[in-house]
Order: C-alpha cells, then sequence, then structure tokens
C-alpha cells in the first residue's frame, strides 16, 4: 500500500489528488464520511479541518486498517496504552480525547495541611488510574506518528518535523480541562538568524507562567525535546534542552542528583560504541519561580534512536537500525505505564503480511526479571514468533510481501 486512497461520493481519490481538498469540504459537516480503500469494503474514517482539512481514523478502527496503511494501528494488548484506554485515555468523540493525569497543571505552594478529629466520609471513591509524565510524552510520540517508521521517511526527520507533529498531535486533546496544545512547547530548530524570532515565539507561548491567580498557585506546562545536558550553578542546576541555548531550566542539585540515579543508564547509552547515537528526550513539567525563569517541578526521560524512534532500551538498537537499513516497513509499541515492557513486542513489522508480525529482542544486559517476563511470553505463545538473542546473529527478517491494488 503505496498511498493511501479514499472513496467519496462515488469517486477514488489519492492522498496526494488535487483535488481531494474540494471533495472533503464538500462532505465537512455532513453525515457522509470517506472510507480508507487499504482493505476489501474499505474501513470508514472521519474529515477534520485544521489548516486543511485531513481525513482521520474513526476511535477503535485502528486495527481494520490494512497493516502497511498509514492508519492502522496495532491491537491494544500489544503496547502499554490497553492499559490506559478508557480510564486514562477516554475518546469522547472522533476529534476528541481527554487525557488523565497524575501531575497538576498548577503548582500550590505552601498549602496548609488540614487539622482536627478524623471524620466519617460521606463517599468512598474508587481510585482512577491517571497516566504519568513518560505515558503522556509516549501517547503524544505515538499520536505523531514518530513511532512508526515507512523507507520514504528516510532523511525527513528533524527538528522541525518533530515540532510540528507534537504540536499537532496535542491540538485535540484535552486535560484537566485545558487544551494540551496550550500548555506545550516543543523547540523549533535553531538559527542564528532567526533566534530573536523563535525566542519571542517561545515566550509568547510560555507566557501563562507568567500568570499568576495569587501568591500561592503557578501555573505549569510542558518542555518536550532532546535533552543536550546539565552544569551545576551556584543554586543548583541548568538544564539545557537542544534548540533552546538561550533559555535554561533550573533544578534544585539534590533533586538532579535523584534524576542521575533513575536515569543514569540513558545518558551512558550516548557515549555507547555503536554506528548510531541514540538521543536522550525529556519531557519536563515547569514553573516560573520568578520572571521569565523556567523551574522544572517533575521530569521524564525516554531514550530514543537519532530518527526519534523511541526505544526501550539499547538492545532494541541494532534491531530498529536493521530494519531501516533493510527498507521495512515497522511500529515500536510503547510501554506507557506498563509494569513491565517485556509483554510486548520490541517491533512490529507492518510489510510481512495481512497481518503484522511481531519482533522479539532478548539480551544478557537485560534486567533479568524483565528478561524471565520476555521468555515466558515467547514460551506461551503458540504460533510463529521472531526472535533475535543478541549474543547470536540476526535471524534473518520475515520476507516482504508485496500488497495488490487497491480495494473498493
Amino acid at each position: 500500500m503505496e498511498e493511501q486512497h479514499f472513496f467519496i461520493k462515488g469517486r477514488i481519490y489519492s492522498a496526494t489528488d488535487a483535488q481531494l481538498q474540494d471533495a472533503l469540504a464538500r462532505i465537512y459537516e455532513t453525515p457522509e464520511r470517506p472510507r480508507c480503500l487499504c482493505v476489501r469494503g474499505g474501513v470508514e474514517m472521519y474529515v477534520a479541518r485544521h489548516r486543511l482539512f485531513v481525513v482521520k481514523r474513526m476511535p477503535d478502527t485502528g486495527s481494520k486498517h490494512h497493516p502497511t496503511c498509514t492508519s492502522y494501528e496495532p491491537e491494544l494488548h500489544q503496547s502499554g496504552l490497553g492499559e490506559l484506554m478508557g480510564e486514562s485515555v477516554i475518546e469522547h468523540s472522533p476529534e476528541f480525547v481527554e487525557l488523565r493525569v497524575d501531575f497538576p497543571l498548577a503548582r500550590i505552594s505552601g498549602r496548609a495541611v488540614p487539622r482536627g478529629e478524623q471524620q466519617e466520609p460521606s463517599d468512598v471513591n474508587v481510585p482512577r488510574r491517571r497516566m504519568s509524565l513518560r505515558a503522556v510524552m509516549h501517547f503524544l510520540f505515538e499520536r505523531a506518528g514518530m513511532n512508526r517508521w515507512y523507507p520514504a521517511m528516510e532523511g525527513k526527520r528533524n527538528q522541525g518535523v518533530l515540532h510540528k507533529y507534537l504540536t499537532e498531535a496535542a491540538e485535540d486533546v484535552m486535560t484537566k480541562g485545558l487544551r494540551l496544545s496550550e500548555r506545550l512547547y516543543v523547540p523549533e530548530p535553531f538559527s542564528e538568524a532567526t533566534k530573536s524570532q523563535t525566542a519571542e515565539r517561545r515566550r509568547s507561548k510560555l507566557a501563562v507562567l507568567q500568570s499568576h491567580e495569587d501568591d500561592t498557585q503557578f501555573k505549569m506546562a510542558l518542555v518536550l525535546g532532546e535533552f543536550k545536558g546539565s552544569e551545576a550553578t551556584a543554586l543548583g542546576r541548568r538544564v539545557w534542552v537542544k534548540h533552546m541555548p538561550d533559555a535554561p531550566l533550573l533544578i534544585h542539585a539534590k533533586a538532579w542528583e535523584r534524576i542521575e540515579r533513575v536515569y543514569g543508564n540513558l545518558f551512558e547509552a550516548r557515549d555507547a560504541d555503536t554506528a548510531h547515537k541514540p538521543r536522550v528526550v525529556m519531557c519536563a513539567l515547569i514553573y516560573a519561580r520568578r520572571e521569565h525563569t523556567y523551574q522544572i517541578d517533575t521530569t521524564s526521560f525516554m531514550l530514543t534512536t537519532d530518527h526519534w524512534i523511541p526505544l526501550e532500551g539499547m538492545h532494541e538498537l541494532d534491531l530498529i537500525y536493521a530494519l531501516i537499513e533493510h527498507k521495512r516497513r515497522f511500529m515500536k509499541p510503547l510501554r506507557y505505564d506498563a509494569k513491565s515492557a517485556a509483554l510486548f513486542p520490541n517491533a512490529l513489522l507492518l510489510d510481512a503480511g495481512e497481518t503484522p508480525t511481531a519482533l522479539h529482542v532478548l539480551s544478557g544486559f537485560m534486567d533479568p526479571k524483565e528478561r524471565g517476563i520476555k521468555e515466558k511470553a515467547l514460551r506461551s505463545n503458540d504460533g510463529a514468533q521472531w526472535v533475535w538473542y543478541t549474543d547470536k546473529p540476526m535471524p534473518a527478517l520475515p520476507a516482504v510481501m508485496k500488497w495488490g491494488a487497491v480495494h473498493r
């Protein structure tokens, strides 16, 4: 399926057809829906409008598309998203997704602790699962399509692409009663020639942090970008995000020491003896403790390839690059808040048949518990499976299955 095709009012349009926008305009805000023709009979979709008209996937239909289709999504149990759907990720309509998160978008300092006798509660609330900062980062990367790869993407993933698609991914997402796009900043590509204009747009975007309803409440925002490094100061540490050389994020020294203990293996991965150096991406919840200074409240880090494809660990790196070099179509399932990523495939090959092919990696450097979970999951799977033990040569990848003509 080299190009997506749609059936609209008795006619077939390709995704690049010059007349597609006019066709979508005629059915926008009408009951009629376009159909993606990646499978026989087609799959119903809907029309959204941003700057242009866009055909989008209906909720719960991703797995109905052909694996090579750009609208395909795997079954929910094949990634950590499945545990969150319906409880932390709620699709109210095709154009409205709500995220229930476990972090605030306002920081309240000096909140008094209530005292007095304990009262019998009038209600007993059942705790609902909430998404962590890491899960939100994974959600945005998946919604932006950064965890999938097609050969045509080679050489086209850069900071500008990351900024565009992550920002767009947050547009129809609500959390805490706010559009996530209002509180998300992804750095624009930095250039000396345009640095003043870029800085002004950043300050405008983060101006919400300068607005205090009172002296104790600080509004918060998310900064999502590539971690560059940190340096000690007399008051703590400066944390640098790539493409933000004029605006460091500040953090207390002891908090940074905890971060280094938790994420030390990710930071060390950038110095690994590999042909392709991985990136470390950070998602930081920030507030302005003083005017025009950005203080980190909470942060999470994630390893990615230099193409921005998320990685669970370095043991996946060679597989991902082998798939890219062999010009394969694939998707990387993400962990979100699952207790273990070992239950999920390390990659899903999308061009080897009518259904995706799960690819699994086992490394002697994996955490023993994680390795045990992966081995148990593989033993319980009766079907054919592709497994690579990294102390041995990589097995041949499943052959590409050519996909035929567009279905009506």
